[in-house]
């Protein structure tokens, strides 16, 4: 499977299109959502745009609906030995309680899913992106 990547010198780090993307949902939602994206500043994209726009909105959107009276919703990322992880942390329900939906595109992207619940309560879903797409994105 062969995939676009952009990541190049002239795209935004992948911290400035995340907070783009879930700010307009946090703004919409009807209660306050503090929002924190906590990624380098050099993680660059591991898929292409569009796919990867489609994956955070349906994630993000799922954990909007399980802060109904508002929240927390922290956004991390980070570059591993395996390839790239992100993260979205919130403060709606625990797991076991939730729909947990694995959006379609999420299997296109060959990207795994793992839900879990945090320590100081509510839930998050590790999206892990495997190191063959960011080793294609640098071939780029």
């Amino acid at each position: 499977m062969s995939h676009q990547f952009i990541g190049r010198d002239n795209d935004p780090p992948l911290a400035i299109l995340v907070e783009t993307l879930a700010s307009p949902m946090l703004v919409a939602h009807p209660a306050p959502v503090c929002l924190e994206v906590d990624m380098d500043e050099s993680l660059r994209l591991p898929v292409d745009h569009p796919s990867f726009c489609q994956l955070m909105e349906s994630l993000v959107r799922q954990a909007l609906l399980e802060m109904p009276e508002g929240g927390e919703l922290t956004i991390t990322g980070c570059e591993t030995h395996t390839g790239v992880e992100i993260e979205l942390a919130d403060t709606g329900s625990a797991v076991a309680s939730r729909a947990c939906k694995l959006p379609l595109i999420a299997a296109a992207l060959s990207a795994e899913l793992n839900w879990q619940d945090c320590p100081q309560g509510g839930g998050a879903v590790t999206v892990k992106f495997p190191r063959y797409q960011a080793a294609q994105r640098r071939a780029a």
